[in-house]
C-alpha cells in the first residue's frame, strides 16, 4: 500500500487520530510558561510531551529528525522572545537552524508544518495552550506521520 492510500486509511479514522507531538520547550521562559499554564488550570491538550531544555538554541536539529522518524508526528521548539534570552543570542541562533531545519524536512520528504517554532515567556500561559491546540489541530489536518514508527501511546 502507497503512503497517499495509508495516510487516507488513517484520515478516514480521523476521530481515533490522536497526534503525538515532542514540544522543546526553554527551561527559563517556555517551560515557566507551561508550568504556569498548569499551575493556572488552563485546559490545553494533552498530546504534548514537552523536554525541559536550558535553552532553545540547545535542541539539536538531530533530535528533532529522530523524534519524527521514532513516531512523533509534530516537533514544536519554544523559547524566549528574541531580545529576552537568558543566554544572550540563544534563541537567534534557534531561528536560524529552524529556517534550515525546515528546509531540511521537505527535502527528506516530512512535511516542513510538522515542525514549528514559537516565542512563549513565563508569563504566557494563555499564549502557550492556545499555540498547543492550534498546533495539535495544524497537526490533526496533516494526518499522522506514517514515516516514524518507533514511539507508542506510553510515551
Amino acid at each position: 500500500m502507497e503512503q497517499a492510500e495509508k495516510r487516507a486509511a488513517v484520515i478516514s479514522h480521523e476521530t481515533l487520530f490522536k497526534p503525538k507531538i515532542i514540544a522543546f520547550l526553554c527551561n527559563w521562559c517556555s517551560y515557566a510558561g507551561a508550568d504556569l499554564a498548569g499551575t493556572s488550570r488552563v485546559q490545553y491538550s494533552p498530546a504534548v510531551h514537552s523536554v525541559r531544555i536550558s535553552c532553545s538554541s540547545r535542541v539539536d536539529p538531530t533530535f528533532v529528525i529522530k523524534a519524527l522518524l521514532m513516531g512523533a508526528d509534530g516537533v514544536l521548539i519554544a523559547g524566549c522572545h528574541p531580545g529576552e534570552c537568558h543566554y544572550k543570542s540563544g534563541n537567534l541562533l534557534t531561528r536560524r537552524r529552524f529556517m534550515m531545519l525546515k528546509t531540511l524536512l521537505e527535502t527528506i520528504g516530512i512535511e516542513p508544518e510538522r515542525l514549528r517554532l514559537e516565542w512563549i515567556s513565563a508569563s504566557e500561559a494563555n499564549k502557550f495552550a492556545r499555540v498547543i491546540d492550534d498546533f495539535v489541530e495544524q497537526i490533526k489536518k496533516l494526518g499522522p506521520n506514517l514515516l516514524g514508527g518507533g514511539m507508542n501511546d506510553s510515551v
